[in-house]
């Protein structure tokens, strides 16, 4: 392959190790990387997961980020906390208000909390080569948050993405130029490669595709024939090689859709899950609201207890002028449920978008119905919430043991404040 037409960067990918778990030991007074502590979402549930593990727990007891609360042996060194998402949001951005005073905000793209990429072009003469850059970083995130880092280094995001993954996490800091990739990436099987999944790892597999060497070396024109621009991509990854942009404000594309879900603590009844599909519709037509926007397609999707028959439904229908008015979409995912349900299963996960988007002014006038009205009540009632707070003003049905907007208030992604 020749890469002399291919842009070269320098980009950094930093990781924060067991990001979570170090924020609570470093909070603790404990070493991050010697300590045994699991983060775990409600520490009241047995089935609770456990959200992060430090990397002494999963070492000496094989504790890994999808184990259960019920699994941790009964070694009374492990410290068990519970999940704090504010706290950890709080140190993330602290974390890049520091990288921030490297690069400007234009040059770092947070992939996620405890994850980010860095550009560091043109800093030679103010901190030294890209390896130089990296090394200081992630000595000013020990030295302040007491948190260790992995960082890969590479041409462009991709490579500083997987050589983190493949390499840094093991020797700290790890590089990977055009010139490596058949050397450091070409030996590993395609499931261990960041943006390849479970799904697509068999079916690579089932083509002979095993490791990313023989994905590199595999036709173009066939990847492309199965599996589209995704194929396309594929290939390019392969050989090490992404265009997408290292410099920018890295905005999220247009909004298609606003949905929101929730896994349920427990089993619920036909009746006690119109309640919840009722606060789910609230707070799917808020952030329609919210964005001005309306929708024509309401999509309910509905999971049994596995403890029951398992299975579940995925069902939508299009109504006849775009809402955002939380009752428009509640009826439509009742005619929904009563449509589809298998009338004995009990309930365990409820999920509802409404898609289909338009602007609010867009919004066709019904002669025969004041809709103004309906959508004043709901722009009201954002303005309280707004103001005092998300349950400042709530359904009656919110209030009953099958309502879940207040035990939701209370948390960040699902997890406790």
């Amino acid at each position: 392959m020749d890469y002399s037409s291919y842009p070269r960067n320098d980009v950094l990918c930093i990781d924060m190790r067991s990001f979570y778990a170090s924020v609570e030991a470093v909070k603790l007074g404990l070493d991050p990387m010697k300590t045994l502590l699991a983060v775990v979402g409600d520490p009241s549930r047995s089935g609770s997961i456990v959200l992060a593990a430090s990397p002494e727990l999963k070492r000496k007891h094989g504790i890994s980020n999808v184990s259960r609360f019920f699994e941790l042996p009964d070694d009374p060194d492990i410290h068990i906390v519970p999940a704090h998402m504010a706290d950890y949001l709080h140190v993330s951005m602290e974390i890049t208000k520091l990288i921030n005073q490297y690069v400007p905000k234009e040059a770092i793209h947070q992939y996620s909390v405890d994850e980010v990429w860095v550009t560091v072009n043109g800093l030679q003469k103010l901190f030294g080569d890209r390896w130089q850059v990296a090394q200081l970083i992630k000595d000013d995130i020990l030295e302040n948050f007491g948190i260790t880092s992995s960082i890969g280094i590479g041409d462009n995001k991709f490579l500083a993405k997987v050589v983190m993954d493949l390499h840094a996490k093991k020797l700290g800091i790890a590089e990977c130029k055009y010139e490596d990739v058949e050397e450091k990436l070409w030996p590993f099987p395609v499931e261990d490669i960041w943006g390849i999944g479970s799904r697509m790892k068999r079916n690579l597999n089932r083509m002979g595709i095993v490791t990313l060497g023989q994905l590199a070396r595999f036709s173009l024109e066939h990847l492309k024939k199965r599996f589209g621009i995704m194929g396309e991509q594929l290939y390019w990854h392969a050989w090490g090689i992404d265009l997408s942009p290292v410099f920018g404000n890295f905005t999220k594309p247009e909004q298609k859709g606003f949905g929101h879900g929730i896994s349920l603590l427990r089993d619920y009844s036909a009746e006690e899950v119109m309640v919840c599909i009722l606060d789910l519709c609230e707070e799917v037509c808020r952030r329609a609201r919210t964005a001005n926007k309306t929708g024509k397609t309401i999509h309910l999707g509905i999971s049994y207890s596995k403890e029951t028959t398992g299975g579940g439904f995925s069902r939508s229908r299009s109504v006849d002028f775009p809402t955002n008015v939380t009752m428009d979409v509640y009826q439509a995912c009742r005619q929904l449920f009563s449509k589809f349900y298998d009338g004995a299963s009990k309930i365990r996960h409820v999920y509802v978008t409404l898609d289909n988007l338009f602007e609010k002014g867009e919004t066709q006038l019904d002669l025969f119905e004041d809709r103004s009205k309906k959508n004043d009540i709901g722009y009201v009632m954002d303005s309280i919430r707004d103001r005092f707070g998300s349950t400042a003003i709530l359904r009656a049905t919110s209030y009953t043991d099958a309502g879940i907007t207040i035990d939701r208030s209370g948390k960040i992604g699902g997890h406790k404040a």
